[in-house]
């Protein structure tokens, strides 16, 4: 049957006079194509064809594999399975090739000029004898170095770009690659291609894999098993939000992954730990010992090495380090007598605060790095104001900072005081790749206040606490019945567990009201309690919705048409849908092609992996640029886009950030994003769908987190069922980490030394 198949497909040859369409990303393409005389299928001289293929320009000889078909938009093409592209044979295509920006400074009048001196051998004088490009009329010396410098430049990318899509890598990142490597780029990869995991972001060890193993290198060789295990323990760290492993989970994992045995696992961990990549904490398995009577060895029972990777190890024990001397430290000016001044705010506030709150405030006061959590309402921004309010009125330089920009901007407006994002605050340098103020720059102030600490990843906390001066007062505040953080540890669970900071929990609620469900509703789900729905207007709606594809209709409704109708919303700004997924059809990636369309459906697009970007767009951005000073979640709204140069403008609390194409897999749309994602972030109103497709994701501090989000107004969407079975599982899976251990064993030390 293969072979019938393969007669049917028929064969056309041509010359490129246009390329109407190219996607860097995955090769796509869409060709304007003269024929020779001789073809009569064609119904013309010029057909269009479609297809995928690699690096192309005009004037090549094309020959492409595949179908006539019928478009109702473009009429007749052919549509390719192969797209075969080479240099072109004829006058007429040498010059246009030329022409086509192939070579810098060389348009149609210069091309016609060299071909017209070299005819059907200049590609080969261009190759391999450049030199005699001083035969052509009027070529000057500068013009003709700046040719052969463009030409062997063009070479040298078309191999770069034909080798990396032969592995699935798209022109831009190949781009970053030959940027990252230089010239000899291919030979660097193929001498070690599991260096594009540990240089290259969006570059998996799956790609890596795929191209060592092509170029022979073998399925049990060191460099394999090596960076198998670095790779596996960064999935440990991003999955799972591990700062650690056990040494056996460790390599059964990296087992399953390469199917190497694992003694020769064993020997790549250790030479691993020998370059410094990773590092093992405890003692080495099965150590033999001599026992007392001097007999024969024997194994000891020994504690199971953790393994880390170097980053998230030292991150976490110098994260230990600085707690510690900022505890250590005494403060650089006199004391506040706590009662007092809680007395002095009360009568200048006119608010006289509950016994919780009141005595968490004199905690903090008095002590040097203090915790101040509870969940929504329970009065924690109060604490955040009479603090700032009481250390302001002694002249001190407080700071407020917060994981991100909406959480930085929403603290500014409740406390009445000006707070920035904590990247920001410690100011990337892109001269030293690293962050302007650290423990050898600290920061200025006397106190230091940060939000939303519960998403304060193990390194970001290590970068904060090494520019806080240790002098200084640190206060923290977060909700640890929230998600973790997206990065690896869990800080703020690992400092109130460790008992070395000031902790005080704020449990009564404050912020309710008769017509008020949300904050009830979120301590009911904390507390495994079933939600309280109630009848007419309020600010906490449930709407059962079983069929997936009627969710997504739904929330398309409520979004653009219903919520900004009844509460006066802008769908746009105001308005957030939240789901636990990624993929499947109530993933972001489906929702916000929906809400795309919906939202947003004309004008001019730039497309990026299946993805279209517009002007109006909400997007956000996936990773930190230091570079761009944008950052992991931060949102902004597309201002310019530029088809030609696949460029695009995004604005980001009003600051203009540029684009190029080579940067678009940084972005996503935003219409919807995970409940994971929105962390830190509080939205007038969302729409959270919660369904039994997202059976694996149901966890309560999920559907607690999604929520909290909305300020004004939470749409529940979804199955009453998966809004059980989220509020019932509380069996959080607990992230592998060390760092209260680390305080707890600093701070018996301490106690030694002050003993």
């Amino acid at each position: 049957m293969d072979m019938a198949e393969e007669t049917e497909k028929e064969v056309v040859e041509g010359t490129i006079k246009s390329v109407v369409f190219h996607n860097d990303e995955n090769g796509w393409t869409v060709l304007h194509v003269e024929l020779p005389s001789e073809f009569e299928l064609a119904r013309g001289r010029e057909i269009t064809i479609v297809g995928k293929t690699r690096a192309v320009w005009e004037g090549e000889d094309v020959k492409a594999r595949g179908e006539w078909v019928t478009d109702k938009v473009h009429g007749r093409q052919f549509k390719a399975d192969d797209i075969v592209c080479v240099a072109p044979q004829s006058i007429v295509g040498i010059e246009r090739y030329l022409a086509s920006g192939l070579i810098k400074g060389v348009g149609k009048v210069l091309a016609k000029r060299i071909v017209d001196t070299f005819g059907e051998q200049t590609l080969h004088v261009l190759q391999h004898q450049s030199a005699r490009l001083k035969e052509v009329p009027k070529l000057g010396s500068a013009k003709i170095r700046q040719i052969r410098e463009s030409w062997h430049a063009n070479e040298t990318m078309r191999e770069n770009m034909i080798f990396g899509q032969t592995y699935g890598i798209s022109i831009t990142k190949m781009t970053k690659i030959v940027r990252k490597y230089g010239p000899d780029a291919i030979a660097i990869i193929k001498a070690d291609p599991y260096r594009l995991c540990r240089d290259i972001w969006g570059i998996g060890f799956a790609t890596a894999d795929k191209i060592a193993l092509s170029v022979g290198i073998p399925k049990d060789s060191p460099l394999r098993a090596r960076a198998s295990i670095s790779h596996t323990l960064e999935t440990e760290a991003d999955e799972g939000g591990h700062c650690w492993t056990y040494e056996n989970d460790l390599l059964l994992h990296a087992n399953e992954l390469t199917a190497i045995p694992v003694e020769i696992l064993g020997d790549a961990l250790e030479e691993e730990v020998k370059a410094g990549r990773v590092v093992a904490e405890g003692d080495a398995p099965g150590r033999a010992e001599v026992d007392a009577e001097g007999g024969d060895p024997v194994r000891t029972t020994s504690i199971p090495r953790r393994i880390y990777l170097k980053t998230l190890y030292w991150a976490e024990r110098l994260t230990a380090a600085n707690v510690r001397h900022i505890l250590n430290t005494p403060i650089s000016f006199k004391p506040i007598a706590a009662d007092a001044a809680i007395a002095w705010w009360e009568g200048k506030s006119g608010f006289s605060l509950a016994a919780g709150q009141s005595a968490a405030l004199k905690r903090s006061l008095e002590s040097k790095f203090s915790i101040i959590t509870g969940g929504p309402g329970v009065g924690k921004t109060t604490i955040i104001r009479a603090l700032v309010d009481i250390y302001t009125a002694r002249k001190l330089s407080v700071v407020l900072a917060a994981p991100t920009g909406r959480a930085a901007k929403r603290m500014t407006e409740s406390v009445g005081a000006p707070a920035q994002t904590i990247h920001r605050l410690l100011k990337w340098n892109p001269v030293t790749n690293h962050f302007t103020y650290d423990e050898e720059n600290r920061l200025e102030g006397d106190v230091f206040i940060f939000d939303e600490t519960s998403m304060i990843d193990v390194k970001l906390a290590n970068d904060l606490l090494s520019a806080v001066p240790p002098e200084a007062v640190v206060v923290w505040v977060g909700d640890t019945d929230q998600l973790p953080s997206v990065g690896a540890g869990n800080v703020l669970g690992d400092l109130i567990k460790s008992g070395a900071v000031a902790c005080s929990k704020l449990e009564f609620i404050f912020r309710q009201d008769s017509a008020g469900l949300i904050v009830v509703n979120a301590h009911h789900v904390n507390a495994g309690e079933p939600l309280e729905v109630r009848q007419g207007d309020t600010d906490f709606y449930f709407v059962r919705v079983e069929d997936p594809e009627q969710c997504v209709k739904r929330a398309i409704e409520f979004m653009t048409t219903r919520i900004p109708r009844k509460f006066g919303m802008d769908p746009l700004q105001d308005v957030q849908v939240l789901t636990p997924m990624r993929r499947n059809i109530l993933g972001t990636e489906n929702l916000n092609v929906e809400l795309q369309k919906a939202l947003n459906p004309t004008g001019d697009s730039v497309v990026r992996g299946g993805t279209v970007f517009r002007v109006g767009d909400r997007v956000m951005q996936l990773r930190n640029n230091y570079d761009k000073d944008v950052y992991n979640g931060d949102v902004g709204f597309v201002k310019a886009v530029m088809p030609e140069t696949r460029k695009l403008v995004v604005l980001f609390d009003g600051r203009p950030v540029a684009y190029d194409a080579g940067d678009l897999d940084e972005l996503v749309l935003a219409y919807a994003t995970t409940i994971h994602k929105s962390q830190g972030s509080e939205y007038p109103a969302v729409v959270v769908i919660i369904h039994n497709q997202h059976f694996v994701m149901l966890q309560r501090n999920l559907l607690y987190t999604a929520i909290t989000r909305g300020r004004k107004l939470v749409l529940l969407l979804g199955v009453p069922w998966a809004v059980s079975k989220a509020i019932e599982t509380n069996t959080v899976r607990e992230r592998r980490t060390g760092l209260a251990d680390r305080l707890e064993k600093m701070g018996a030390m301490q106690d030694e030394c002050e003993s």
